[in-house]
């Protein structure tokens, strides 16, 4: 199959959707690789380390989305990308739909087959492609909100863990899923007061168990919300639905009552945000102030430490990336019905409830458009 790998152009995205190492294996087993020039320069790979892998090199995005089969990227097609797209190609990579309905119908007027990262899911009832990247934007989000909150950068001028005789941070973290367990881990060993807020108590059971004293778990409730949230130096939005739009559990109000100060870190900003002030920011500008409380909702947190981020996310992507490129993708999809939730739009038809029931158009079940493709 050929297969093709972009340049990302999504602000200060140094991520790749195949590093060398995946190349080379995806070249033993037979397929042609195009890489477009510079691709892998933010993770330390020149044009030469994928020609030694035995890549060719493009000079251009459109020269690769126009030779390739199979495109693999990282972030969302920007809108450049989207009108490359072509019927009968397969985009496989993040999407996030559900908030964004300029993609969702760019995507679904392409006729391509796009598979998204963050909804394939595995026997446990994980999210294995989007795991490595919640691993990262959790630990990410404590050092985000460590940095934002000293004063030069608008906060609080707190230390996070405070000295012997000054309270540490008060740190609240929404959601004891993947994302909230590494925010909590980084936000105990730089010693601040943590709480995490959940309304799954085998979720709470399993983090008390994990970080004991430590860490200070409470059901999720609307009083607890606002009892939390409101007192809270960092507040870390660790919510998601698989495919959907977050929930917005930090209301405009809540914000309004927190310390000047305070700073708020939304990781689900990717699926619309869990903080009814949230817009989502970028690296270059990466927070604002709302009543007084910085926001930090970098849309594509771990593209700030792309060098961590490619090699764990192609851990992940690389054995579904070879089965579509082995099997064919509609033998893939066919074959495994992990992969096939990750199946979001194909044939101009949406195959992902959460994205459909988004914007009001029709849901296709995966196993349907299969003969089509």
């Amino acid at each position: 199959m050929r297969i093709g790998v972009p340049r990302e152009i999504k602000d200060q995205e140094q991520r790749v959707g195949l590093t060398p190492t995946s190349v080379r294996e995806l070249v033993a087993h037979g397929h042609q690789i195009v890489v477009e020039t510079n691709a892998g320069l933010g993770i330390g790979a020149d044009d030469t380390a994928y020609l030694a892998a035995g890549a060719s090199i493009a000079v251009s995005a459109a020269s690769v989305f126009e030779s390739s089969e199979l495109i693999v990227k990282v972030k969302e097609p920007q809108a450049v990308e989207r009108a490359m797209l072509q019927p009968g190609q397969t985009l496989f990579t993040y999407l996030h739909l559900a908030p964004d309905p300029d993609q969702t119908h760019d995507l679904i007027n392409s006729g391509a087959t796009c598979i998204a990262y963050e909804t394939v899911t595995d026997a446990h009832g994980g999210l294995p492609l989007l795991a490595p990247m919640s691993k990262v934007a959790g630990r990410m989000a404590i050092q985000a909100a460590a940095h934002a909150l000293e004063a030069p950068a608008g906060g609080a001028g707190l230390l996070m863990g405070g000295v012997p005789g000054v309270a540490p941070a008060k740190v609240v973290v929404i959601g004891g899923g993947v994302v909230g367990e590494h925010a909590i881990e980084m936000a105990v060993g730089l010693g601040g007061d943590v709480t995490v807020l959940d309304r799954n108590l085998a979720v709470l059971d399993r983090l008390s168990a994990r970080f004991g004293a430590s860490l200070r778990t409470i059901y999720s409730t609307r009083a607890a919300l606002d009892e939390y949230v409101v007192d809270a130096d960092v507040v870390v939005g660790a919510v998601l639905v698989k495919g959907a739009r977050a929930p917005k559990l930090v209301t405009a109000e809540m914000v309004g009552r927190m310390r000047a100060g305070s700073v708020m870190v939304d990781v689900a900003i990717d699926q619309g945000g869990a903080f009814e002030t949230s817009h989502a920011t970028t690296h270059t500008h990466p927070t604002y102030l709302v009543d007084g409380v910085v926001h930090y909702c970098v849309a594509n947190m771990p593209g700030a430490v792309p060098k961590t981020s490619t090699y764990a996310l192609n851990n992940s992507t690389l054995p579904f990336t070879s089965a579509l490129a082995d099997k064919g993708i509609r033998r893939a999809l066919a074959d495994d019905v992990h992969l096939r939730n990750g199946l979001n739009v194909a044939k101009g038809q949406v195959t992902e409830q959460a994205v459909a029931d988004a914007f009001g158009l029709p849901f296709v079940d995966p196993s349907e458009v299969l003969d089509q493709l």
